[in-house]
């Protein structure tokens, strides 16, 4: 357990951020789930607007330094790859 006061503010803010970053990658999660599921169901057009929110999801998190940014492209370019393989 912390001692000093600006500890105790430290592990407040550890355990907030943790938190709050531990959400931002669950819902990227879902929404890369989303997508998989639209393109192994075939549904190309409900696969380009899940990938168009997983993309925003991922972006912000990149900026955020919730992942990393290269993360975040190498996730968002597999995605892409697979909906442009279902629409062509």
């Amino acid at each position: 357990m912390p001692n000093t006061t600006s500890a105790k503010k430290r592990l407040t803010q550890s355990i907030a951020r943790n938190a709050r970053n531990r959400s931002t990658k669950r819902a990227i999660r879902t929404e890369y789930k989303k997508v998989l599921a639209a393109v192994s169901a075939g549904n190309a057009e409900q696969a380009e607007t899940e990938l168009r929110t997983v993309t925003k999801k991922l972006d912000q998190a990149a900026a955020k330094n919730v992942i990393h940014r290269n993360a975040a492209a190498r996730v968002k370019s597999r995605l892409s790859a697979k909906v442009k393989k279902l629409k062509g």
